[in-house]
């Protein structure tokens, strides 16, 4: 199984990961990531995260999903994004994006987990 690459550094509007470029919204999964940009399938802070922004993840074999909520927690998720969650049998955690970082960390040394990590509000 690939591993989850580590966040090494969060702060207002910058993230690094390992093995990518610096950016300041990222999709991470097994194997990789790259930047998350909202404008693919269409997310806004409100209604928030879209199913289809986490369908990668699940196509990149996660069993654990993290969603960060923004330093400021303005970042929502569709109840729709929940439902196909749910159906996978995914594990899911929502937090703010700080803690959101380290519960990730914490989990890629164990677990093929995704996440998508928004850097400011």
């Amino acid at each position: 199984m690939d591993r989850s690459p580590q966040i090494t550094h969060i702060s207002w509007g910058r993230m690094e990961v390992e093995g990518l470029a610096p950016g300041k919204d990222f999709k991470l999964y097994p194997g990789g990531g790259r930047p998350w940009d909202w404008s693919e399938h269409g997310t806004r802070h409100e209604p928030g995260i879209q199913p289809a922004d986490v369908q990668e993840l699940l196509d990149h074999g996660c069993t654990v999903i993290v969603l960060s909520r923004g330093m400021k927690l303005r970042l929502n998720t569709m109840p729709e994004t929940m439902e196909v969650l749910e159906a996978a049998g995914i594990e899911v955690h929502m937090e703010e994006t700080t803690v959101a970082v380290q519960l990730y960390n914490e989990l890629a040394q164990t677990k093929p987990v995704g996440g998508l990590f928004h850097s400011t509000c």
